[in-house]
């Protein structure tokens, strides 16, 4: 019998062109800190997170330039929908995160923003070198290849 997934585990945002534009060396899962309002509006699924970045500044992790919707049941304390949210990673992935930054000139890219099977919110961070245009035509001529050749191999040649 096939297992049931659980109701709190959702995708909430993804950013697509991440993959496009970077080569992802590596990822990890970060918590991110919210305001109520904030964790309802996700709910309802209001979020963008293609055009935000992290940054690792003064010791800590920051998503910046995240926007999540405002919540309109909260009338006295509504959220900013495009604030610094402060990202919580124990002290050796931070190290990690600020020696890949600082030394080796990666770039910290949310990937996908997600309910995990607690109902908690978590971001899903790649550490990642940029792409340069020829880069893009490559990886793009590549996703066209292959595309073309599942057709190939589905339909059979024909002339």
């Amino acid at each position: 019998m096939a297992e049931k997934s659980d109701p709190n585990s959702k995708l909430i945002a993804e950013n697509r062109r991440a993959r496009f534009d970077y080569y992802i060396e590596s990822d990890l899962e970060a918590g991110i800190m919210l305001f109520g309002s904030e964790v309802k509006s996700l709910r309802q699924g209001g979020s963008n997170i293609a055009e935000s970045y992290a940054s690792v500044e003064g010791g800590e992790l920051w998503l910046i330039n995240s926007y999540i919707a405002p919540y309109h049941q909260a009338k006295l304390f509504p959220h900013e929908e495009r604030r610094r949210r402060k990202l919580l990673v124990n002290k050796k992935e931070l190290s990690r995160l600020w020696n890949a930054v600082g030394r080796e000139g990666m770039t910290l890219v949310p990937i996908k923003l997600y309910f995990n099977e607690k109902g908690m919110v978590k971001l899903k961070l790649g550490v990642a070198k940029g792409k340069k245009l020829g880069d893009k035509r490559e990886t793009s001529a590549k996703r066209d290849w292959s595309i073309q050749q599942a057709r190939i191999l589905k339909h059979g040649h024909r002339e």
